[in-house]
């Protein structure tokens, strides 16, 4: 089965060193302006999910949230989480690591758009 989100080895390197740290944490993209267009990482309980927030999927045993808005533009793609060196949001629990996570992304083929029920 196709994911809607997945994650390089490094970035389920740095979610595996930020659960030893912080415990059990969860992702959110909200694709408002600056820091919110990054995928960000938080203790699991800190953050409140909301009905306009769409569960994607989980990366390393740890849930990943986008926004309903951003979610009807990324819908077509899968977001690939990786991490690379520099700071990120200022509120993402990888800033202290000299890390951040950063989403790529690449266009579901036809295949994986009819399984995930996506038109187009």
């Amino acid at each position: 089965m196709v994911e809607r989100v997945t994650a390089t080895d490094e970035a389920l390197a740095l979610i595996n060193k930020l659960k030893g740290i912080h415990g059990p944490l969860m992702f959110h993209q909200s694709g408002g302006c600056c820091d919110g267009s990054s995928p960000m990482c938080y203790p699991r309980d800190e953050f409140r999910i909301g009905e306009s927030d769409v569960l994607l999927g989980e990366i390393g045993d740890t849930p990943f949230y986008m926004s309903k808005d951003q979610y009807e533009y990324w819908k077509h793609t899968q977001l690939i989480i990786d991490v690379v060196d520099g700071r990120g949001g200022m509120f993402s629990l990888e800033g202290p690591e000299g890390k951040r996570f950063l989403t790529r992304s690449r266009v579901f083929t036809k295949e994986e758009r009819k399984e995930l029920q996506i038109g187009g």
